[in-house]
C-alpha cells in the first residue's frame, strides 16, 4: 500500500488532535500524545506540542502558559471540532455507553475515546433534530435486583495500574487490605474484571500459584504496574468462571435443584429461567415446582431464604462434573 503523502499525514494528526481537545478543561500535550499512542498513531511528543502551538494560533483554542506543562481547551464560545458522521442515534449510543464502558475498558482508552463522548453529548445537546433522542435518555433505566447500595469507591490511579495491567498482560504488584483488616503486598497475574452490583472484582492469579482468586477492587490500598510481562493462562475463561459460581462465593459444586414456589413468585422464574434446562410444574394449589441446574453458591442460598415461606420443599440431587 503506497505510502500516503507527508502533508496528508500531517492533516490527520491535525484532524486527531483538534477532535481529542476538551470543552470546559484542560489537557496537556503529554496526555495528547499518550491518547493518539493508544489510538495506535506514534507521533513524537515534540511533533504534538509543534501541532499544538500552531492550532491554538488558527482556533479558538486557549494555551494556558501560566506553569507547565502548558494546558489546551477549546473556548467556552468555539464550536470545536465537530465530527458530521456522528448521527443523534449515535450520539445517543454513545452517550449510554459511556457510564457502562468506564470501568469496563483500560483507562487509557477511556481517555482516548474521551473526545468522542463529548462530542456525542454536544451533538445531543445542540442539534434541533436530535429532540427525540435528548428524551431517550429520560426513558429508559436499568433497575436494581436488590437494595441500591453506592458504588464501593476505588482510587483513580489504582484503576489505571490495574486495568492498564490487565490490558497490557503485565504483572501487577498491589498493597491489599482483606475485608478482616490484613494488609499485605502480593503479586498477581490480571486475568479479568467484573462489575458485580456495587463492586468491582479483579479475577486473578497470585505469583506461584495456578489458581484463581477475586480481589475487591476498593479494597486495593496501592497498585503498580510492573515491567514483567505474562502468557496468559490457556485455560482460563472469564465467562465460565462466572458460570461456575465464583462471584457468588462458591460453596459446592452442581446440584439439581428443586423446590416448590408460590405462584405469583413462581411466574418470574417461568418468565426468566434459572437455567437452560429449567423444568416448571404447576401444582394443584397454583404454584409451581421448578427443578434446574445450578451451582452451590452463597449467593444462592441467600436468594432462596429471600423468598421466605414463598419456597417450600428444597432439595437438591449432586450432579458428576
Amino acid at each position: 500500500m503506497p505510502k500516503r503523502p507527508e502533508s496528508v499525514e500531517t492533516l490527520v494528526l491535525a484532524l486527531e488532535i483538534l477532535r481529542r481537545i476538551p470543552r470546559g478543561r484542560k489537557i496537556t500535550a503529554k496526555e495528547l500524545h499518550e491518547q493518539l499512542q493508544d489510538a495506535g498513531i506514534d507521533r513524537d511528543l515534540r511533533t504534538i506540542q509543534r501541532q499544538l502551538e500552531m492550532l491554538s494560533e488558527h482556533f479558538e483554542i486557549e494555551r494556558d502558559e501560566r506553569s507547565k506543562p502548558f494546558g489546551y481547551r477549546w473556548l467556552d464560545r468555539a464550536k470545536g471540532m465537530t465530527l458530521p458522521h456522528l448521527t443523534p442515534q449515535e450520539s445517543l449510543l454513545l452517550g449510554l455507553a459511556e457510564d457502562h464502558l468506564r470501568a469496563l475498558l483500560p483507562a487509557k482508552l477511556m481517555r482516548s475515546m474521551e473526545g468522542f463522548f463529548e462530542q456525542a453529548r454536544r451533538n445531543l445537546a445542540n442539534d434541533g433534530s436530535a429532540a427525540l433522542e435528548r428524551e431517550w435518555k429520560g426513558k429508559v433505566r436499568v433497575v436494581a435486583t436488590g437494595q441500591p447500595r453506592i458504588p464501593a469507591q476505588v482510587a483513580p490511579a489504582v484503576f489505571d495500574a490495574v486495568s492498564e495491567s490487565l490490558y497490557l498482560n503485565r504483572w501487577l504488584s498491589l498493597d491489599y487490605r482483606n475485608a478482616s483488616g490484613k494488609e499485605s503486598t502480593v503479586e498477581v497475574m490480571p486475568l479479568g474484571l467484573a462489575q458485580q452490583g456495587p463492586i468491582l472484582y479483579l479475577v486473578c492469579r497470585y505469583r506461584g500459584y495456578d489458581n484463581e482468586r477475586s480481589l475487591a477492587m476498593h479494597r486495593i490500598q496501592a497498585a503498580r504496574m510492573t515491567t514483567e510481562g505474562f502468557k496468559r493462562p490457556a485455560g482460563f475463561d472469564l465467562r465460565k468462571y462466572d458460570e461456575d459460581g465464583r462471584f457468588g462465593v462458591q460453596i459446592g459444586k452442581r446440584v439439581r435443584l428443586t423446590f416448590d414456589i408460590a405462584a405469583d413468585e413462581g411466574l418470574t422464574l417461568i418468565e426468566a429461567p434459572l437455567s437452560d434446562d429449567q423444568d416448571a410444574v404447576m401444582l394443584p394449589d397454583g404454584g409451581y415446582r421448578i427443578s434446574a441446574t445450578v451451582v452451590e453458591t452463597l449467593m444462592l442460598e441467600r436468594w432462596l431464604r429471600g423468598y421466605g415461606a414463598a419456597i417450600s420443599n428444597v432439595r437438591r440431587q449432586k450432579l458428576n462434573d
